[in-house]
C-alpha cells in the first residue's frame, strides 16, 4: 500500500477525521478507494515495482503525492483526506498509463510447487514480487522467492559445499531498491521543511 508503515507512524498523531463515526466511515470510504487501487496495480505490476517503470520525475511527483497522502491521514481533516485521496488514486493512473505507454511488461510469475513431507505446500517464484502476488491468492501455501532460498543455502555450509560443482564461483549480493517513504519518520511537516534527524543510508 502506499500508507507509511507501522514503524513510521508518528507518536502522538491526531487524526480529526476519526473523532465520530461518521467522520470515520467516510473518510476510509476515500482511504480504502485509494487501497483498492494499490491492490490492483501490485496485482498488474508487482509489489513495489510500478514506481520503478516511470521516470525519475514521475517517480518523484508519485512520491510526493504518497507523503501528502500519508500526511492527511495521520495529521489531516477529513476535506484533506478527500483531497488527497483522490490525488493519490490519480498518481497510481499516471504511473499505470507511463508503465504502459513505455512498453513495460506487467508481472507474469512462474511458479513451482513441491509438496512437503507434512502435506503442506510450498511455492517458490524468482523474485520478492512474484511471491506477493502467490500470497494475495490467499491459498495454504508457503512461498520462497529465489533470494530467500539463496540466503537459506547459505546458513547451511555442508549442504552448500555437498551441492557445489562449480568451485570458486560466486553470487553477487541481491539488493531490493528501498522505498525513500520508509526512511522519513513521520508526515507532519511540509514537503519542503528541513529534516531535523539525519536519514538513514539508503545504500545508494
Amino acid at each position: 500500500m502506499s500508507k507509511l508503515n507501522q514503524n513510521s507512524r508518528p507518536l502522538g498523531s491526531q487524526k480529526s477525521w476519526a473523532k465520530t463515526p461518521g467522520t470515520y466511515i467516510a473518510a476510509h470510504s476515500h482511504i480504502d478507494g485509494v487501497d483498492a487501487t494499490a491492490m490492483a496495480m501490485e496485482q498488474k505490476w508487482g509489489a513495489g515495482r510500478l514506481r520503478l517503470l516511470v521516470s525519475p520525475e514521475l517517480r518523484e511527483k508519485f512520491d510526493r503525492q504518497r507523503y501528502l497522502w500519508n500526511q492527511a491521514i495521520w495529521h489531516g481533516d477529513l476535506e484533506s483526506i478527500r483531497v488527497q485521496s483522490a490525488r493519490m488514486t490519480s498518481a497510481w493512473k499516471a504511473l499505470d498509463g507511463a508503465a504502459v505507454a513505455a512498453g513495460a511488461l506487467k508481472l507474469d510469475p512462474v511458479v513451482w510447487e513441491v509438496t512437503l513431507e507434512d502435506g503442506r505446500v510450498a511455492a517458490i517464484v524468482r523474485t520478492y514480487e512474484e511471491a506477493h502476488d502467490v500470497i494475495r491468492q490467499n491459498r495454504a501455501v508457503i512461498t520462497f522467492s529465489l533470494d530467500e532460498i539463496g540466503r537459506m543455502i547459505s546458513n547451511y555450509p555442508a549442504v552448500l559445499a555437498a551441492k557445489s560443482v562449480f568451485p570458486g564461483a560466486t553470487v553477487e549480493a541481491v539488493r531490493r531498491p528501498a522505498d525513500p517513504l520508509n526512511a522519513i519518520r513521520d508526515s507532519s511537516g511540509g514537503l519542503d521543511d528541513p529534516i531535523d534527524d539525519p536519514l538513514p543510508d539508503l545504500g545508494v
